[in-house]
């Protein structure tokens, strides 16, 4: 490939990311104006293509080739619009390939919103912003996640984001409307059920796929000591067993850990035999990622390093980008 190919292509992946970026703060800065009424079905489109140019970027990086083609022989041709573009694959064709780099959970939440803005495309629908802000969190959440490991030298949108203020709290009537979903339309509640069940148990708690919190109203102990509006409440508290009858909290886990023997099968298992133990110790020496600040791992009984599933992440990355390596 020549020099001018290669700084085209990479031309074209940093502007898929920059307008990635920019639909995703979009579609959070509108969900979070109080002016705007039009929330969800604003929200869902602007994520939608944010995870679409994320994912584009990614194949083009990759060197994947993710436009519509049909072969002619030996030949290749390309489907093209009627303006004569060619047909690039959507988000659900992105997220259906083998060569995707997104986890299960993530991919039931997208398809869940992708589900649900082809249920509201032509209607009008009302209430549904509180009902699956949930799910919006998660997706927005997740968003971050891989747009900072798929391209790690990329900043993530979390800095230019924060909580959003509220000028009411949730009265009773509210509360009601949150559980019993009176609101919505017969054919969103049909869909949101149908789709809901349609998940186990452990991938619809997952917070990859609604990331649910509990609100709880504190104040601060002394003077001069700041207040936090969100109280995070552990799972096994008195609290947390009374409310949970109704709502959903963060429950407090211990962060998954693997040895660098489960991550060695783990790659093998996705597709790449070649990586051994002795890669391994060459990626985690090359990125330094045994210093506790990085966040990779911790000493488990003081003698045994286990690593986080962000370190699996860039492994993977890593497998991915050197593919032909390990494959």
């Amino acid at each position: 490939m020549s020099k001018k190919r290669k700084r085209r292509i990479g031309s074209i992946k940093n502007e898929l990311l920059c307008k990635s970026r920019e639909a995703a703060l979009a579609a959070v800065q509108i969900f979070n104006n109080p002016n705007i009424s039009f929330k969800a079905e604003t929200y869902i489109v602007l994520m939608i293509i944010a995870w679409t140019y994320l994912l584009h970027a990614y194949y083009r990086s990759q060197k994947i080739e993710h436009r519509y083609f049909e072969f002619q022989g030996m030949r290749r041709k390309f489907n093209r619009t009627k303006r004569g573009a060619y047909r690039y694959w959507e988000l659900e064709r992105c997220l259906n390939d083998v060569t995707s780099p997104i986890d299960k959970d993530t991919i039931n939440n997208l398809f869940f919103l992708i589900g649900l803005r082809h249920e509201i495309e032509h209607q009008m629908t009302t209430r549904i912003d509180d009902l699956l802000s949930a799910r919006f969190q998660a997706c927005c959440l997740n968003y971050n996640h891989y747009l900072k490991t798929l391209f790690v030298k990329i900043d993530g949108i979390d800095k230019h984001l924060s909580f959003s203020l509220q000028f009411s709290t949730i009265n009773t009537e509210q509360k009601d409307m949150l559980v019993e979903h009176t609101d919505l339309p017969e054919h969103i509640q049909s869909y949101i059920h149908d789709f809901d069940s349609s998940l186990n148990d452990q991938e619809y708690r997952s917070e990859k796929y609604a990331y649910r919190i509990l609100f709880v109203p504190k104040l601060a102990n002394r003077r001069g000591q700041a207040d936090r509006v969100i109280e995070f409440v552990k799972s096994d508290s008195k609290l947390a067993d009374d409310v949970n009858k109704q709502y959903a909290y963060i429950k407090e886990t211990e962060k998954p850990k693997y040895l660098p023997g489960q991550i060695v099968k783990m790659m093998h298992d996705e597709g790449f035999p070649n990586f051994r133990v002795h890669y391994h110790i060459l990626l985690w020496k090359k990125e330094n990622a045994k210093d506790p600040a990085k966040g990779y791992g911790t000493l488990v009984a003081g003698k045994n390093w286990h690593w986080y599933e962000r370190w699996v992440d860039l492994v993977r990355k890593h497998c991915w980008d050197n593919k032909e390596v390990y494959t």
